[in-house]
């Protein structure tokens, strides 16, 4: 009797035991937690956070849209994703900016805006000077200046700002004189002297590559010359000195939107436009062919 007493006590204790060491591991009931109660409720990102602003910017293929893509690595650290529409003549460009189909665009110099907004009422404006681009003088059918014949055609861009360019090029090189008054608005209508009655032949400004097979020379901008495979530091007879009145007065910008200059996408659009990285590519890549003048 006594040793069955003594065995039940065993064993009510030894059930004590395991009942206390179950107890320290029944799972406990978890809180329910809210995105209010959450430490990182106020740091976690929103489903908008961390994409991309857009910039639609439309430019020139060569060199502009190759310098834009220079600083499209800069405008992602500053978080903004670079769109380049390209444009292949000198008048869309403009149209598009004036609707809003671009935010900017980068192409043309001032005076060539100042002109284009006068003929079309427009209120387009530069936001940034980037680069000059020399106009060349290459040669056609004919291969230096020495040779040119009495007759000659040299064919020249047929807008108003680079057709003086142009003239002012020629007559620099003892061609032809211009009346001095005509400065940055001279035609061929200028022309007070012409010793070997050179034709001169004006041509839209992006068929001027294409037509130097057909004339004995041409007056080529410089992107264009570019696109077709021309150096100027090698192939050109004479270009606009980088030191030149041309130079300061001829320099590529960015234009806006009058009243969109200080918009943040556009500030970080010169910004990185203008960065040690893009002056860095443009002396590297284009031999002259395009200066840096910020």
């Amino acid at each position: 009797m006594k040793k069955r007493l003594a065995l039940l006590v065993a064993l009510v204790l030894a059930l004590g035991l395991l009942a206390g060491c179950g107890g320290s591991k029944a799972p406990q009931p978890s809180p329910t937690a809210s995105p209010s109660s959450s430490p990182d409720a106020s740091s976690a990102p929103t489903e908008t956070e961390g994409e991309l602003k857009k910039i639609i910017v439309g430019a020139s293929p060569t060199p502009h849209a190759l310098i834009l893509e220079a600083a499209r690595q800069t405008l992602l650290e500053k978080g903004y994703e670079l769109e380049i529409v390209e444009f292949t003549d000198y008048v869309q460009p403009n149209v598009a900016l004036a609707d809003g189909s671009i935010d900017a665009n980068f192409f043309q110099h001032t005076p060539y805006l100042d002109d284009y907004n006068a003929e079309r009422g427009t209120d387009l404006v530069s936001l940034v000077s980037i680069h000059f681009e020399p106009l060349g003088l290459y040669p056609g059918k004919t291969s230096t200046l020495d040779e040119l014949k009495d007759g000659a055609q040299i064919a020249v861009p047929n807008d108003t700002t680079n057709e003086a360019r142009a003239l002012l090029l020629l007559e620099a090189q003892g061609l032809i004189t211009v009346k001095p008054d005509a400065g940055l608005k001279a035609t061929i209508n200028d022309i007070t002297s012409n010793p070997k009655n050179l034709k001169i032949i004006e041509i839209e400004a992006a068929q001027l590559a294409r037509s130097l097979q057909d004339v004995d020379m041409a007056v080529i901008n410089g992107n264009y010359a570019l696109s077709a495979g021309l150096v100027v530091g090698k192939d050109a007879l004479a270009a606009e000195d980088s030191g030149s009145v041309a130079a300061q007065t001829f320099a590529n910008i960015v234009a806006v939107r009058a009243g969109d200059e200080s918009r943040e996408d556009l500030v970080a659009l010169v910004e990185a436009l203008t960065s040690d990285a893009v002056r860095q590519y443009i002396e590297g890549t284009f031999e002259g062919s395009v200066v840096p003048v910020f």
